[in-house]
């Protein structure tokens, strides 16, 4: 048997044991080493390279951030502003869960936490105002996605470690497609709405709408402090986060008052699991990346791929293919860490940008958030809404199909999302 046969079927056969995908990666990749007779002192060398680069301490800090500014209770401040707004139009309420995913996800850089922190209100106010459970649940967890496109992201952060590509021009160029998928879950909520008896709600006075921005004022400046800190050239992403995680907790302290000394311990231990549990998935998956890489794995399937698609359309129809039903097993970092060192080779050499590149797979993998059967943002949203994962998975169908209009448009149409990181001379 093969080194490439012994590294995946022992990976299979874990996942089919319901081995976690952390676990699976990193045993499936000592069982490979060990096969293929390699120094077993690799193994905890390569498992502290992968965890051990600065630009990986972004994470933890962004973690901090989001979470402090979720404490602070910025989500429902947000909320408020989108009602507000647009609450009053046909189908408000789901463009008020929208348009607030695109906001906090330029918080938080997390899907599953943009879903549990909005979803506790929007989901309930949703199902009171006419619109189907379903609908409501299914429409969040899609949202949610989006926190992983919008910048600060997590993915981002991981594949510009892994390509080598500039974390704050992937930061850029996910802001358009994140955008255009919050318009398209909006439209097809729309399209949804005209059949059903939603009654609109009050419109909001031109007082109440300045209260409404003067309260989530605060909490908008964060993605502000971060993207105009990084690009205005004042500091790297990775001191953004350190700097988004301090300014995150003395807002809730003195501004909004929400967030107390004694909450402080609970927030960081809260903060440091989270980070843990995404650094666990790097460290193993980095292994099971550098093995493939160091056995020559990686080159043969980059060969492979170039050998079958032949033309770029060809490739990035493949590239979509293969991650969107990765997406359905595997969570964004592994998936990261497995395919990127396979497929970039075969983009550069077929002349598509890197960046797109980035962003083409995290779009994919933020698709995989809802689909079963590792989709977490449904699994969250079932959670919050107390439905069963059958009646989310025929709700979420439509958010489905306009989510992968979407990314057909951006991967065929890379200009796309390369547009403001060309504008602002990245």
């Amino acid at each position: 048997m093969s080194i490439a046969s012994i590294l995946f079927i022992s990976f299979a056969v874990l996942l089919l044991l319901n081995v976690p995908i952390a676990l699976s990666l990193g045993v499936s990749s000592l069982i490979a080493m060990i096969a293929a007779e390699l120094p077993m002192d690799m193994f905890p060398m390569q498992i502290y390279a992968n965890i051990s680069k600065f630009t990986l301490l972004a994470i933890p800090f962004f973690m901090l951030a989001g979470n402090t500014m979720e404490k602070a209770g910025i989500s429902e401040k947000l909320i408020n502003l989108a009602n507000a707004f647009v609450g009053h139009k046909r189908g408000g309420l789901a463009i008020v869960g929208v348009i607030t995913s695109c906001f906090f996800a330029a918080i938080s850089g997390s899907g599953p936490a943009t879903v549990a922190s909005l979803g506790v209100i929007i989901i309930p106010a949703m199902i009171n105002a006419g619109y189907s459970k379903g609908m409501s649940s299914a429409l969040m967890a899609t949202a949610g996605g989006i926190g992983v496109i919008i910048p600060p992201s997590i993915p981002f952060v991981i594949y510009g470690a892994i390509a080598g590509v500039s974390i704050g021009k992937i930061f850029m160029a996910g802001i358009v497609p994140g955008l255009l998928m919050g318009a398209a879950l909006i439209i097809a909520s729309l399209l949804m709405v005209k059949k059903m008896d939603i009654e609109p709600q009050p419109k909001a006075s031109f007082k109440e709408k300045m209260t409404a921005l003067k309260d989530a004022f605060w909490g908008l400046m964060m993605p502000v402090i971060i993207l105009g800190g990084i690009y205005g050239g004042y500091f790297t992403p990775t001191e953004a986060a350190a700097v988004a995680a301090v300014y995150g907790i003395l807002v809730g302290m003195f501004v909004y008052r929400k967030l107390k000394i004694k909450d402080l311990h609970a927030l960081m231990v809260e903060s440091a699991v989270g980070s843990a549990i995404v650094m666990f998935i790097v460290a193993s998956a980095g292994l099971f990346a550098w093995f493939c890489t160091t056995t020559g794995i990686s080159d043969m399937a980059s060969d492979a791929l170039l050998s079958v698609s032949g033309s770029r359309t060809v490739f990035l129809l493949l590239v979509n293919v293969i991650l969107l039903i990765a997406g359905c097993f595997l969570d964004a970092p592994s998936a990261l860490y497995i395919f990127t060192p396979i497929m970039l080779p075969v983009a550069t050499q077929l002349g598509y940008d890197p960046v797109a590149l980035g962003v083409v797979m995290t779009v994919n993998l933020a698709i995989g958030m809802i689909t079963p059967p590792v989709g977490v943002n449904l699994y969250v949203a079932c959670g919050v809404s107390k439905i069963s994962l059958a009646n989310i998975s025929r709700s979420v169908v439509p958010y489905l199909v306009a989510s992968l209009i979407v990314l057909f448009l951006i991967t065929y149409v890379p200009e796309i999302i390369l547009f403001l990181p060309n504008l602002m001379g990245l």
